[in-house]
């Protein structure tokens, strides 16, 4: 497969075009932002770690019959992904009440929620991603009420099997954020990435953070604790 030009550069990927015309190529970089792009800086190694975990978790996901554009891994920055129209949506599972959950709501950071929450924000750095609701999806057609039906279902059911898996690595899934994109045949997947950047991941025992919480509250050791959940997932 060839690598052609480069279609876009965001936060944290590069995205090329290939000689395949649904096939992409993503390339991961180490840059660090938070706050919609206010706060930048970088995460030595970040992009191997997040490539890698990435494709791991979403093989994972595949064999528990998760969709994803997970195609194959090219090098430790590099993969090739589907093609797809990304849903201008983030789909964001709580578990723990932690970050803007606990501000808005006044619940005590390291809360155990009662049930998993799911929550949505509009794609849009211009406007802050700002939270929208079902009502106003379908009401800007930014998504039918079937793929809503579809992304929800899909997001428990990650949530579910990556709560387990991560359990069994000492790790506590607090929160996390997907995006799903459609296939050229309309069909929905998982697409973007799983890891420490889109992911509140805490020590079981200590409640230690192990995400990118280090980087945006000025903790310091992000290299470590990127490090220490590649570490715990590959068992290197």
């Amino acid at each position: 497969m060839k690598k052609l030009d480069q279609l876009y550069e965001g936060k944290a990927k590069k995205v090329f075009a290939t000689d395949h015309q649904d096939l992409l190529i993503v390339d991961y970089k180490d840059d660090a932002t938070a706050f919609n792009g206010e706060k930048k800086g970088t995460i030595l190694g970040k992009g191997v770690i997040n490539n890698r975990m990435s494709n791991m978790l979403m093989q994972l996901l595949e064999k528990q019959g998760i969709p994803t554009h997970y195609v194959e891994e090219l090098s430790e920055r590099e993969t090739v992904v589907k093609k797809v129209a990304i849903v201008p949506l983030e789909v964001i599972i709580r578990n723990i009440a932690a970050g803007s959950f606990s501000k808005r709501f006044g619940v005590q950071e390291g809360t155990k929620l009662k049930q998993p929450s799911l929550e949505y924000s509009y794609k849009n750095d211009d406007l802050g991603d700002p939270l929208i609701n079902d009502h106003h999806i379908l009401a800007l057609g930014l998504a039918t009420k079937e793929e809503l039906d579809t992304i929800a279902g899909y997001a428990f059911r990650i949530n579910e099997i990556l709560k387990a898996y991560f359990l069994k690595l000492d790790i506590e899934l607090v929160d996390f954020k997907l995006e799903f994109g459609k296939t050229s045949d309309g069909t929905i997947v998982l697409a973007d990435e799983i890891s420490p950047d889109t992911c509140r991941f805490w020590d079981v025992h200590t409640h230690e953070k192990l995400d990118k919480d280090r980087f945006r509250r000025n903790m310091g050791g992000e290299e470590e604790a990127y490090k220490e959940v590649m570490r715990r997932l590959l068992g290197e």
